[in-house]
């Protein structure tokens, strides 16, 4: 159809055309009982295993054998988790981007993978979580957005006979394109592909621009109600985010960030901030007096998108950065999201497992479980 950019005349035909797509994907009276919502509690407590199969350049066979291992799943199981969130880079599994054939020996590894966490108990849902550049290609016309739709083909084909119960498959990690519009077109269409080879698996679909709530809020639900609808929450960035090196520029200078925030308890870092922009946003963090009740306050706007159109929420990732927030400040913040989340009966995935926002650390002495974090996401001890 040449390119994917409607104007004019054409885009009034196209949005006739999503209209077919795109509508409330359940109805008032079936609200609750649908398939989306039995399968929905299969994911109540979730980790991420980031920086495996996605977030490196390093898929040697020595790094994919010791980064994350069986043992590391039965731990994952034993803390009281139920699922994973599985980041998967498409890029490395793609033999033909024009076929959207995957590669044998990749394919089969991350076959194995999975089989090991069946096995030691886990759901799994399957996120694809490509590297920005490779999602960066949607907003270029059609040819991009059909190589897509057709590694989705092939990719939910090939898992087609593993246990729907166990097994999701989410569209995308944070899609970035800015028109809204475009990404819930190219949503549609890839949800239409994963349906005709894979009729009885539950899809996670999620807005652009990063999956934040905003855009959510914008968006309509697809045409298909085996669909869970997932967001990211990281609110407080300011927070969850301090001293991070990516993002914000003003993050990456700040240290002590307070949570709960107040007007008063966050004067003593604003020197941190020389650029008079950042400070201004710091200084508005303690304004708008982040704590359990505001981090509620937003999670119940969530909630009530998701009543209105009778869809099930699955909250794909929250966290803090832990190089520099206080340990038990970022307990609380996590322990508040995740009271929040589960007031409004809403699966989570905390990111991550061993990463930088991790709940365990490894290192010479063996796998190191942060008992706070554990006891805030209300784990086992």
């Amino acid at each position: 159809m040449g390119q994917f950019e409607p104007g004019g005349a054409m885009k009034a035909l196209v949005g006739f055309v999503l209209g077919l797509l795109l509508l409330p994907g359940v109805s008032q009276g079936q609200r609750g009982t649908s398939l989306a919502f039995q399968r929905a509690e299969h994911l109540r407590h979730g980790i991420n295993l980031s920086g495996w199969y996605a977030q490196t350049r390093d898929f040697t066979p020595q790094r994919m054998d010791s980064y994350t291992t069986v043992a590391d799943f039965q731990k994952i199981k034993s803390l009281g988790f139920d699922h994973v969130r599985l980041s998967i880079d498409p890029e490395p599994l793609i033999a033909d981007p024009q076929l959207g054939s995957l590669k044998i020996d990749g394919i089969a590894r991350l076959d194995k993978t999975v089989k090991q966490l069946t096995d030691a108990g886990l759901n799994v849902v399957l996120d694809i979580h490509p590297e920005e550049s490779w999602k960066a290609q949607l907003t270029q016309g059609d040819d991009p957005v059909e190589r897509f739709c057709a590694f989705w083909a092939t990719f939910a084909g090939h898992y087609a006979a593993m246990d729907p119960e166990k097994i999701f498959f989410e569209v995308m990690n944070e899609p970035t394109l800015a028109d809204l519009y475009r990404w819930q077109g190219i949503q549609a269409r890839a949800v239409a592909r994963i349906r005709v080879v894979a009729p009885q698996h539950t899809v996670i679909a999620t807005a652009s621009m990063y999956s934040g709530i905003d855009n959510l809020l914008a968006m309509e639900p697809v045409r298909d109600e085996n669909v869970i609808y997932t967001f990211h929450d990281y609110n407080p960035m300011w927070f969850t985010h301090q001293g991070a090196t990516w993002g914000s520029q003003g993050w990456v200078f700040v240290r002590g960030v307070p949570y709960p925030s107040t007007p008063e308890n966050v004067q003593a870092i604003l020197g941190q901030e020389q650029d008079e922009r950042e400070r201004m946003w710091l200084q508005r963090y303690g304004w708008e007096r982040w704590d359990a009740a505001r981090v509620g306050a937003e999670v119940a706007a969530m909630s009530e998108w998701a009543q209105r159109r009778g869809v099930p929420l699955y909250c794909g990732e929250f966290g803090v950065y832990k190089a520099y927030a206080d340990p038990k400040m970022r307990a609380t913040w996590i322990s508040d999201m995740r009271t929040a989340l589960e007031s409004k009966h809403i699966g989570w995935a905390m990111w991550d497992y061993q990463g930088n926002f991790g709940i365990v650390t490894k290192g010479s002495g063996g796998t190191v479980v942060d008992q706070s974090v554990a006891n805030a996401l209300g784990l086992k001890k």
